[in-house]
């Protein structure tokens, strides 16, 4: 299962009183979708995993996987120490889940080979493909990536460390190994704000990325992706310029806004996705309010060069 193309991380709503609003939920979800991207990944880091209880976690996936009805795959965040990873996994195997993205473990540094057992025993635990996410503390080396190819459900690496010299071993390593599965193995760039390095990633063979502005501004992020695709670059550079390089320096003013901000703007669009839990915080008033300043510049860009 090699997926290419624009990736959905979508959110994890909260009521007032701390519960997760499914209702809601489904609504986002329907929206993805509708924006056309090549799969979805639930409650991952964007969804909030850490924050989630397992019986939480087995809704919001059995939601995502019910909306989608197999209209794309649909591949749900494991991770914190094995025990719990594999519960995790075998959650959203039984709530049907169509793959797993395994997160780093739970604080634990090791060697990479230390790495790669974790990653074996987590993939023991559920039937499903399984995409490693390399960052903090789940560092892979080129040799530790060849050893991924043994295993069989280890479908790909989504990086998120921003490393492109680095990523560019992996990948050569993985592709000039000789391995029956390596030209079908897959890679993701799954930086925060993702569109910031596309040309980068795409230059070292990495073709898909994850979109955390198409959680809440799926016509800026599809403009983006197609503009890109069809190498228009007064479109990208546009977009960049107007829209992507504000967000990124209001998102790095606050640790946490990675998320915050992804639901502020979700709030904007009209979709009650509620607050963070903790430890993040939720965005200021007057944040939010400059966040409605850069999604204005956005639209107000596309129309500029004429994209409806």
């Amino acid at each position: 299962m090699r997926l290419s193309g624009l990736l959905s991380f979508p959110l994890t709503p909260f009521t007032a009183d701390d519960r997760v609003n499914l209702e809601v939920f489904a609504e986002h979800v329907e929206r993805q979708i509708a924006a056309g991207p090549a799969g979805l990944f639930v409650a991952c880091g964007t969804g909030e995993f850490s924050a989630l209880s397992v019986p939480e976690y087995h809704d919001v996936v059995g939601t995502a996987v019910r909306v989608a009805a197999g209209r794309l795959p649909v591949f749900a965040g494991a991770g914190g120490g094995p025990r719990v990873a594999r519960e995790f996994a075998a959650a959203a195997a039984v709530a049907g889940a169509d793959g797993l993205l395994l997160l780093p473990p739970y604080l634990v540094t090791s060697t990479a080979q230390g790495l790669v057992n974790h990653i074996r025993y987590v993939a023991a635990g559920a039937p499903l493909p399984l995409v490693v996410y390399q960052r903090a503390n789940a560092v892979l080396t080129p040799a530790a990536a060849v050893q991924l190819l043994d295993i069989d459900q280890v479908v790909g690496i989504k990086d998120g460390r921003g490393d492109v010299d680095a990523m560019l071993r992996l990948v050569t390593a993985i592709r000039a190994s000789g391995h029956p599965r390596a030209e079908d193995f897959g890679f993701l760039n799954g930086l925060p704000t993702a569109e910031m390095s596309v040309a980068a990633y795409e230059a070292i063979g990495v073709d898909s990325y994850s979109s955390a502005v198409l959680c809440f501004a799926p016509d800026i992020a599809t403009a983006f992706y197609r503009a890109y695709r069809a190498g228009d670059r007064r479109t990208t550079n546009a977009l960049l310029a107007e829209f992507y390089l504000p967000l990124v320096e209001l998102r790095d003013r606050v640790p946490g806004y990675a998320v915050a901000l992804v639901k502020a703007g979700a709030r904007l669009s009209g979709l009650d996705v509620g607050p963070v839990r903790p430890p993040l915080v939720d965005t200021t008033p007057a944040h939010e309010e400059a966040l409605a300043a850069i999604l204005a510049r956005g639209r107000a860009a596309l129309s500029l060069v004429g994209v409806p």
